[in-house]
């Protein structure tokens, strides 16, 4: 299937590993250019050598209210256009409600929820029709994760805002959607395997409760990110899309 991404542009925030480096890697193998970010040059440079033709880089902080012209400039001036962003970032500090300190909440906000919100505003005072804003989220935004009370404040905040936008651009022809992960084998759910003393046991009992019975991987859902974010979605808006294996247990 010709997903139609070919030579379209895209900024992918948090590239540099994880799920936006394999969604990065998703749109550059159907032919799209990427602008890939990252907040350290040298994590930067690194991916998009890795990366190959198609993509090039900045070392950019989601927090700094500049990076968003910065990107769409950088996108503009390497490629000739922008016809959209994947903003994903690092996921918040884990912990339970009464364990996050004020600054972690602050850091967090600024990083997740904030910085988010300012490129996808960015975004759509640019983008025409057939542009998209992607947001990769988590599945806490319908239902809590046990140890990350922080995720489970901000991500289904920042979903409620993707569904406004949503609403707000639908009749300029743009459109937003937002991922939704769950277990998907990557550094960042290692570590939160880890924290509870035995890795190995975590993931067996979290895999026990996915109807697939494994964690997903990055490629896996790199793909599915490349999918919405392309023209052969183009009648998808406003949709939060958990990819999770069925995890979830609603409709």
């Amino acid at each position: 299937m010709d997903l139609g991404l070919k030579d379209r542009v895209y900024v992918v925030t948090g590239a540099t590993r994880g799920l936006g480096r394999a969604s990065a890697e998703a749109l550059l193998a159907e032919g799209a250019k990427v602008l890939v970010t990252g907040r350290e040059e040298k994590a930067v440079a690194e991916a998009v050598e890795a990366l190959g033709p198609g993509a090039a880089g900045i070392a950019a902080d989601n927090a700094d209210p500049g990076t968003p012209a910065r990107l769409i400039a950088e996108a503009r001036s390497r490629f000739g256009g922008f016809d959209g962003v994947l903003i994903s970032v690092g996921g918040p500090a884990p912990g339970f409600a009464a364990d996050n300190t004020d600054e972690q909440w602050s850091a967090a906000f600024d990083t997740v929820f904030l910085g988010a919100v300012r490129l996808a505003r960015a975004a759509a005072g640019t983008l025409g029709e057939g542009g998209v804003i992607g947001f990769v989220l988590s599945g806490s935004v319908h239902e809590p994760i046990l140890g990350l009370a922080i995720s489970n404040g901000l991500r289904p905040g920042l979903a409620g805002f993707a569904k406004s936008l949503a609403n707000d651009l639908g009749p300029r022809g743009v459109r937003v959607v937002g991922l939704l992960p769950s277990r998907i084998d990557t550094d960042r759910v290692r570590s939160l395997d880890a924290l509870s003393g035995d890795a190995d046991a975590a993931r067996a009992a979290n895999e026990a409760a996915i109807p697939l019975r494994r964690y997903g991987t990055p490629e896996e859902f790199g793909r599915t990110a490349a999918f919405l974010l392309s023209p052969a979605a183009s009648y998808l808006t406003g949709l939060m899309l958990p990819v999770d294996g069925g995890a979830r247990s609603g409709f």
